[in-house]
Parts: structure tokens; C-alpha cells; sequence
């Protein structure tokens, strides 16, 4: 019964259910954006140059993938709450707070991985570049671009992450009603509540997300492939 009535909630375009799934997609695609400005310049910063620490930073990078996401909202809790350095912009309990701690849980992620991916381009075209005098930024230019569905695939599965997360946009976001309350924290409230219906509509569009993301990450793959072909 609760599953017909959450497949009803969906084909009749529940307002309550298709805002959580609006602000919940806003959400997760602002913090991916930020995430890739920031973890896109720095993977290729730390491919591309050498300097002290730099193997530290890579183990540092490498460990922050696992970062537990209660961790992040805390530590964004604690600087934007009324007593932290931040607590001045008034953003707590907002979906710009979800916002940055989104952004920093998966900026680790991008930023690893696409350090792997340019390094091991730059590896391959090190010698070409400087035997042709290739300024830095048009270097950066070419290895982004040759490595664009690496990279793709490497914002897709960080977009992936993002919206799977429940702890620290619970903790940062206060999941209040018609505010900041998102796929996943609605998850959770509504089977606490008993409200099934709900949680089984929402559970089944975020399922559906992550498919849809895994797919177009393997049609990157594929196109990739038969592009290098």
C-alpha cells in the first residue's frame, strides 16, 4: 500500500515532494560547481608543480576522500555558528550552508582524482611541452582539455556523493521544513515519523539520481573510448 501511494505521489507531481527534490538538486549542483572551481585548480596546481610538502599534500588529499560527512557539518556548524569566525554572515541553517559543506566534502575528491589524471598527462607530454617552449597556462589548457572526460566522470561521481549525503546537511541545514529540507534528510525524518509514503517517493527519485548519474559517468566512459579511437 505505501508503495502505491508513494508511485502516486510521484505521477501526480506532489508539490511538497518536487520541492524537495528541486532545492535538494540546487543544492548538490551548486556544490559541485564550487567543489570543481576549487579541487579542478588545485589537482592541477599539485600535477603540474613540484615544491615541499607536496607529497604530503597528495596523502593528505588522498585521506580526505573518506572524510566522514558528520565531521564536515560540525567543523561548518562550529565557523558559522553566532561564536565562529563566521558566524557574522548569518548563513547557518540555510541551504548556503549546505551549500559549503557539500563543497567541502567532495572538493577532496575532485581534487585527488584529477591530480592522478593531469599528472599522468603530463607524464606523456612533459618532453613535447618543453621541447616547444609551451607557456604554463596554455599547458594547463591543453592537458584540461585532452583530459575532459576523465574529468567529467571525476564531477559526475563527486555529484553523485554530494547528493547521497545526509549528515552534515542535517547538521548545518537544521532540516527545517520548506527551507533547507532535502532528499536525504527528509528520508530519514519522514520513516521516523512513520510517513512511508513519502520516504518511499523520495527514496525512489534519489535511487533513480544516482542511476541516472552512473549512467551518463558510463556513457562518458563509452564516448571517451570511442573518441580515443
Amino acid at each position: 500500500m505505501e508503495d502505491l501511494n508513494a508511485l502516486q505521489l510521484i505521477l501526480s507531481g506532489d508539490p511538497r515532494l518536487f520541492a524537495i527534490v528541486r532545492l535538494s538538486l540546487t543544492v548538490t549542483l551548486a556544490a559541485t560547481l564550487v567543489a570543481a572551481a576549487l579541487g579542478l585548480s588545485l589537482g592541477a596546481l599539485i600535477a603540474l608543480t613540484r615544491f615541499p610538502g607536496r607529497q604530503g599534500l597528495i596523502i593528505a588529499l588522498n585521506a580526505l576522500m573518506g572524510l566522514p560527512p558528520v565531521v564536515v557539518g560540525l567543523l561548518v556548524f562550529l565557523a558559522l555558528s553566532r561564536s565562529g569566525p563566521f558566524g557574522f554572515l548569518g548563513i547557518l541553517f540555510t541551504p548556503q550552508a549546505m551549500v559549503i559543506a557539500q563543497a567541502i566534502l567532495i572538493t577532496p575528491i575532485i581534487a585527488a582524482l584529477s591530480r592522478q589524471v593531469i599528472e599522468d598527462l603530463w607524464a606523456e607530454y612533459k618532453d613535447e611541452f618543453t621541447a616547444m617552449g609551451v607557456p604554463v597556462a596554455m599547458r594547463v589548457r591543453a592537458l584540461l582539455w585532452d583530459a575532459r572526460f576523465s574529468l567529467v566522470t571525476i564531477l559526475l561521481a563527486g555529484f553523485g556523493r554530494a547528493a547521497a549525503e545526509v549528515g552534515a546537511v542535517m547538521i548545518v541545514g537544521g532540516n527545517i521544513d520548506g527551507f533547507t529540507r532535502v532528499m536525504t534528510t527528509s528520508i530519514a525524518l519522514e520513516t521516523s515519523k512513520g510517513d512511508l509514503a513519502l520516504a518511499i517517493g523520495l527514496g525512489t527519485i534519489l535511487i533513480g539520481i544516482i542511476f541516472a548519474i552512473n549512467a551518463a559517468a558510463w556513457g562518458v566512459r563509452q564516448w571517451s573510448g570511442r573518441h580515443a579511437g
